[in-house]
């Protein structure tokens, strides 16, 4: 049996990668696992819990043993923290700001790395920051898409504003460039563009525009043998 295509996106935030990565799932009728939603219900769990959010031990401990599950269809994913869903609740702007932090501990990148290889398994588009680096060094395609930090923060205030109309920009561009800088520069697994990824700078150009250059890429990489089976 071909074995399961495993495509992976990495990038900074707002560079698309979760939009794009549905999509090519969608498209390519593979699993969809969104690793920054396995961090953002790590933080979800640290905020509910007696755990300190500086304690790194007590936090990658919680981390190995808290129950994540993401499940459904792409563009309608179910993310479950013990078996509850928490797909709205760990959008809040509390649990955004803690799962950046806690996402740099050591012990919390280990333990959630050792789930992304268990569920890519299955094969799939798995999107994050250290998915064609650490998670999957080997996966059959490598994207690392990238715009400039003024667009990325842009497309993270639309976003945000919907869930609260009073955010503002200046705030979000703030976030997202303290954000972009401890990704980069934390000991474990820091952002970097994997040498074999196909680099994509979506400045200035359409999610749709983007979407049929990644489509071409993938579709370059079957016509070389890699099979992509459709069903599930």
């Amino acid at each position: 049996m071909p074995r399961r295509l495993i495509i992976a996106i990495d990038g900074p935030s707002g560079a698309g990668k979760s939009t794009l990565g549905r999509m090519l799932a969608r498209e390519l009728n593979l699993l969809y696992i969104d690793t920054g939603s396995m961090y953002r219900a790590v933080a979800l769990a640290v905020l509910e819990s007696s755990v300190s959010s500086i304690d790194d031990v007590a936090v990658g401990s919680l981390a190995a043993r808290v129950s994540i599950d993401l499940r459904g269809e792409p563009e309608s994913m179910e993310v479950t923290l013990e078996g509850r869903d928490v797909t709205e609740a760990i959008r809040s702007d509390e649990v955004t700001r803690l799962s950046s932090i806690i996402s740099a501990i050591p012990q919390v990148r280990r333990a959630m790395v050792e789930r992304q290889r268990e569920m890519g398994k299955r094969g799939g588009v798995l999107n994050g920051r250290d998915i064609g680096t650490v998670v999957f060094p080997d996966a059959d395609v490598k994207f690392f898409l990238t715009a400039l930090p003024q667009e990325r923060a842009q497309r993270r205030f639309v976003e945000e504003r919907v869930q609260d109309p009073d955010a503002e920009f200046e705030e979000t561009f703030v976030d997202m460039t303290a954000r972009d800088r401890r990704d980069s520069t934390r000991s474990d697994s820091p952002l970097r563009i994997p040498e074999d990824a196909v680099v994509i700078d979506s400045t200035g150009v359409s999610i749709d525009e983007v979407f049929a250059t990644m489509i071409a890429v993938v579709r370059e990489k079957t016509r070389r043998g890699l099979a992509i089976l459709g069903d599930g």
